[in-house]
C-alpha cells in the first residue's frame, strides 16, 4: 500500500493514528479499515459541532449595511483630476476640464455625495454627474450642456436631463460690459430632480453688476419660482476679487423667503469660493435647501485640467 501524506488541514491527533508522511505500507486491511472507521466518526462529530457552532454565530450576526460606491467613485475620481491637474500644470496646458467633488451635510437627512465632471470647448460647455444621498433616497445620474452666443447681447441657452426622466431648460440674455444688466427663464418637465445650486428651477430671474478694471465684479440677482411655488425667491449678493494675480476670491451672500410645509420661513446662506489656477475649494451653506425642512452644509474641491 503506498504512503499518504497527511494534509496541512489535519489535526495532529489524526496524524498519529497512523497517515502521517510515512505510513507503512502493507498493514493488515482490517487495522486501516478500523482507523478509518474511527477517523470518519471524529470527522463527522466534528463537522456537527462545527455546525451548532456556527448556526450560533450566525443567528447572533447582524447583516452588514450595504455601502454606497459613490464615496469610493468619487475619492477615485479626485484622484485622477489632481494628476491630470498636475500633468497639465508641467505641459503648461490650459484647462478644459473641471472636475468638482461635493460632500453634504443635511441636517435632516444625513449625507451626501455629488460628483461633477465639466468639459468646455468651442461647442459650448457640457457636463455629466451623479448625485447621491441615502437619507433623501436619491441616486440620479445628471448632465447639461450650456453656450453662450454674441457680444453685445449675450444669449446662454441651456439644457438638462436627469436618470428618472428628468429635463430642464433655460435662456438667459446679458448686456453690457463694465455695467451689465441679464434677464433670464427656467422650464422643466417637473419630474423629480434633487438641485444642487439651490435656485428654483422653474423661474424668471433678473440681475445687475459691475466689472471694475481690477478684475473685480460685484452682482446683485433675483431668482424666482413662476410655476408651483410662487413665494419661493432667492436674492444673491456676489462679490468676485482676483488675489495676488493668479487667485480668486469669491463670497455669495444668499437672503431667501418662501413657504416650508406651509409655514414662511426668511434665512441668510453664503457660499465661500477660493480659486488656485487649478484647484479650488468651496463651502457653502443653504438654510431649508430647496425650501424643504433640510439644512444643508456642503464642501467642494476640485481641479482644473
Amino acid at each position: 500500500m503506498p504512503a499518504v501524506r497527511c494534509p496541512p488541514s489535519t489535526a495532529t491527533a489524526q496524524c498519529a493514528w497512523g497517515f502521517g508522511a510515512e505510513a507503512r505500507a502493507g498493514t493488515k486491511k482490517e487495522t486501516i479499515l478500523k482507523r478509518r472507521t474511527v477517523l470518519a466518526s471524529l470527522g463527522l462529530i466534528n463537522f456537527v459541532a462545527g455546525a451548532k457552532v456556527s448556526a450560533l454565530k450566525w443567528k447572533k450576526m447582524k447583516k452588514p449595511a450595504a455601502r454606497s460606491p459613490a464615496p469610493y467613485f468619487a475619492a477615485m475620481a479626485m484622484a485622477m483630476a489632481f494628476s491630470g491637474a498636475s500633468h497639465a500644470d508641467a505641459q503648461g496646458d490650459d484647462p478644459t476640464f473641471k472636475l468638482t467633488v461635493g460632500a453634504h451635510r443635511f441636517s435632516e437627512s444625513g449625507n451626501g455625495v455629488d460628483v461633477n465632471l465639466r468639459h468646455s470647448s468651442t461647442l459650448g460647455t457640457s457636463w455629466v454627474g451623479y448625485f447621491n444621498a441615502s437619507g433623501l433616497d436619491a441616486h440620479q445620474l445628471r448632465g447639461g450642456w450650456e453656450r453662450s452666443f454674441g457680444d453685445t447681447v449675450r444669449v446662454l441657452p441651456s439644457v438638462q436631463f436627469a436618470s428618472g426622466g428628468f429635463v430642464g431648460g433655460s435662456i438667459n440674455l446679458e448686456t453690457g460690459k463694465t455695467w451689465f444688466v441679464g434677464a433670464g427663464f427656467g422650464r422643466t418637465n417637473l419630474r423629480p430632480y434633487f438641485n444642487l445650486n439651490y435656485d428654483p428651477n422653474d423661474s424668471w430671474s433678473l440681475a445687475g453688476g459691475y466689472r471694475a478694471a481690477d478684475g473685480a465684479s460685484y452682482t446683485l440677482s433675483t431668482t424666482r419660482d413662476n410655476r408651483e411655488n410662487p413665494d419661493q425667491q432667492h436674492f444673491h449678493a456676489v462679490y468676485r476679487a482676483p488675489i495676488n494675480d493668479r487667485d480668486r476670491l469669491t463670497l455669495d451672500l444668499l437672503y431667501k423667503r418662501g413657504l416650508v410645509d406651509g409655514e414662511p420661513v426668511r434665512r441668510l446662506g453664503a457660499t465661500v469660493t477660493y480659486d488656485w489656477p487649478r484647484y479650488f475649494v468651496r463651502l457653502a451653506y443653504d438654510p431649508k435647501t430647496n425650501f424643504t425642512p433640510d439644512n444643508v452644509w456642503r464642501l467642494s474641491v476640485g481641479s482644473r485640467f
